[in-house]
This record gives structure tokens, C-alpha cells and sequence, in this order.
């Protein structure tokens, strides 16, 4: 016979009544202990704070108007201590007025009662600050195990994709090892075999180079270097190291001598992975000298910090909008090229170490739009 699952007994809400008339109290203690609730009594401020250190209350009923220590300091206290801010605080007040009430919620009470105290309305009210506050703690749950799950599908994919790209690019290998075996005597053939066989296993070295950059979280060396000519150097870098005849349109309005502090040869490296993209935006089939890439440089104020702003523009075939937002997660790309969909990973993760950023945005007529931000 299988045992039933004991169930835990949920614990009853902690109310903390704050009245320095014990009738008033006791009223409220009568009507909110028969609903369930586990009522405490403070009869002034300094003995509500005390309690709360004690009992840590789901919430309090706090009268404005006591001796030594008021409602309205004992709220502040309250909210100014980490451990106590998010305890809800219902102001119970005879003050009537417009401005005593907003007295009371700027203090950071979430709602009030006047006296007299209509004990159905209380109950009420304190009856809807419970659910909120189960709501909200059920909202945090909900995002802490939304984040869990993210987290394994992000390991997921890249374990998925790490296996898949070099799965395929050791099939590559393992191919052309085949043909080796059998056309030996063939030059042509072998040399064409070791040629692709070593684009192959570069891929997969740059693989492993990327997913160590990615948990290295490594520090780098800054220099002060300006910026047109850290652009400059950056595209030079690109088509050398894409083998690429492209050409990049220029429009800047930085002055000649602005400078950043930033290590060159990763700048080089995540601009030129935004160029890439760009450039790979483009059908196949579309020639050099159609395959527009355009890049705008200004500096730009944001949240108070200057910053060079940096804008990657291309003509190409754009980007399905269910599929933009997902970009920068690991493998995920627009390409059926193998061992690619790691460049705008490491792009992000290595310029937001260096308190950077960038992000997508589509083109009105056509194409994407890569944004990078720097601090200056």
C-alpha cells in the first residue's frame, strides 16, 4: 500500500498591530485571529521595531499618532533598514485630510485606514495586501525557476551546438581522409583534401578558442588609442582576416585626435565580427562590389557618460524578427555553414566586460544595423 505524502501545514500570515490605545488592539486582534491569522501587539514605535526584529511580520497596522516615537518615523525606520523595506505598512490615521494621507504614502505606507476603525474594512484591506504580497513572492519564485530553466537551455544549446558543429567538422575530416586513402596517387586530389582538411580543423580550433574566451573572463590590457584610427586598423584587420574584398563607407564626425581607452586587438576583433555579419548578410551569388557595408562613428550622451557609438549598416536579406532577439545566444545563427554562430556571443560578452554594449535593429528598407557603444 503506498503512503499518502504529508503535506506541510502553510504557515498562518503574521500581523503586527502598532496602537498605544490597548482598545483598539484587542478590537483588531478579535477580528483578524479568526481569520487565520497570528496577531502581535506593539503599543508604540520603538517597541513595533523590536517586534519586527523578532517576528519579521507579513505585514503591519501602524498608527500615526503615538508618544516618543510617531508612525510616520517608525514607517521611515522601517524602510530604510534592508531587512525590513518590503514588510507592507497600512497607516491607521485620524487625520481625514488630503495632505496628512499623502503624509502617511510618502513615508512609504502602501494604504491607510481612518479612525474610527470600521473593523470590516480593515479585514478588507489587510485581506488584499496578503494577496498581494503572495503574489509577489510567487512572481519571484516564477523568475528564479525561469532563470534556472534558461540557464540549462543556454547550457543545452551550446553543449547541442558544440557537438554539432564538430561533429560536422570532424565528418569533414574523416571524409577527406577517405578520399586520401583512395586517390593517394592523385596530387591534385590530395593536395585539394589537405587544403580542406585544414580549413576544418581551424574551425574547430577557433570553436575552442571562442567557448575559452567565453569562460576565461579575462581581464585586458587598455591603452588610450584614437579612435579613427582604431576604425581604420579594425577593417583592415577584417578583410585580411576574412579574406574578404569588401569595401566599408566611412561617415564619422569624431574629431581626429578623440581617444578611448581599449585594448586594439580585441576592438579589432568584435568590430570585425560585426563587419562579417554584415558582409555575410548578402545572398551568395551577390557580387563585391553590391554587398554595401556602411559604418557610421559619432559620440553620443547616455545616462550622463559620453560614449562612441558605432553603427554597422547593411543592404542584405535582414533578419527574421522572431529570430533577432535570439542572435547573440550561443549558436544561433542565420548561417548553414559549418562551425559558425559563436561571432556575436563572444562580440557581446567581450565588450560588456569592457562596460560596452551592442544590439541589433532592422533597417526600414532592408538589411540590419549592428550597434556597438563604448565609453569614452
Amino acid at each position: 500500500m503506498r503512503a499518502e505524502p504529508i503535506l506541510s501545514k502553510k504557515q498562518e500570515p503574521r500581523i503586527l498591530v502598532v496602537d498605544d490605545h490597548p482598545i483598539n488592539t484587542k478590537l483588531l486582534q478579535l477580528k483578524l485571529e479568526p481569520q487565520g491569522m497570528d496577531v502581535f501587539v506593539a503599543c508604540n514605535g520603538r517597541e513595533c521595531l523590536d517586534i519586527v526584529e523578532e517576528t519579521n511580520p507579513d505585514l503591519i497596522l501602524l498608527d500615526v499618532m503615538m508618544p516618543e516615537m510617531d508612525g510616520i518615523e517608525t514607517c521611515q525606520r522601517l524602510k530604510s533598514n534592508p531587512k525590513t523595506e518590503k514588510i507592507p505598512v497600512i497607516f491607521i490615521t485620524a487625520k481625514a485630510s488630503r495632505e496628512g494621507k499623502l503624509e502617511g504614502l510618502n513615508a512609504g505606507a502602501v494604504d491607510y485606514i481612518t479612525k474610527p476603525i470600521d473593523l470590516d474594512e480593515t479585514l478588507a484591506r489587510v485581506q488584499t495586501q496578503l494577496r498581494l504580497q503572495e503574489m509577489f513572492r510567487e512572481n519571484l519564485q516564477l523568475q528564479e525557476r525561469l532563470g534556472d530553466a534558461r540557464k540549462t537551455a543556454a547550457v543545452g544549446a551550446i553543449t547541442s551546438g558544440i557537438a554539432h558543429n564538430l561533429n560536422n567538422l570532424l565528418g569533414v575530416v574523416v571524409g577527406y581522409i577517405d578520399l586520401l586513402k583512395n586517390g593517394h596517387d592523385s596530387p591534385d586530389m590530395v593536395k585539394r583534401s589537405v587544403g580542406l582538411m585544414d580549413h576544418a580543423i581551424t574551425r574547430m580550433a577557433n570553436i575552442i578558442h571562442q567557448l575559452s574566451m567565453i569562460a576565461s573572463n579575462e581581464r585586458y590590457e587598455l591603452a588610450e588609442i584614437s579612435i579613427p584610427e582604431l576604425i581604420e586598423s579594425s577593417i583592415a584587420r577584417f578583410k585580411e582576416e576574412y579574406e574578404v574584398d569588401a569595401e566599408v563607407f566611412v561617415n564619422s564626425s569624431i574629431e581626429p585626435k578623440t581617444c578611448i581607452s581599449a585594448n586594439a586587438e580585441t576592438f579589432e576583433i568584435i568590430l570585425g565580427k560585426l563587419l562579417i555579419n554584415a558582409w555575410e548578410s548578402y545572398r551568395e551569388d551577390t557580387p563585391s562590389s553590391d554587398r554595401t557595408i556602411s559604418l557610421h562613428a559619432s559620440t553620443q550622451h547616455k545616462n550622463g557618460s559620453e560614449m562612441l557609438h558605432l553603427e554597422v549598416s547593411d543592404k542584405g536579406e535582414g533578419i527574421d524578427p522572431t529570430v533577432i532577439d535570439l542572435l547573440f545566444e550561443p549558436f544561433s545563427t542565420t548561417k548553414t555553414s559549418v562551425g559558425r554562430g559563436m561571432g556575436l556571443t563572444i562580440a557581446r560578452h567581450t565588450i560588456r566586460n569592457l562596460e560596452g554594449d551592442i544590439h541589433l535593429k532592422e533597417n526600414t528598407e532592408s538589411g540590419v544595423t549592428a550597434i556597438l557603444t563604448y565609453p569614452l
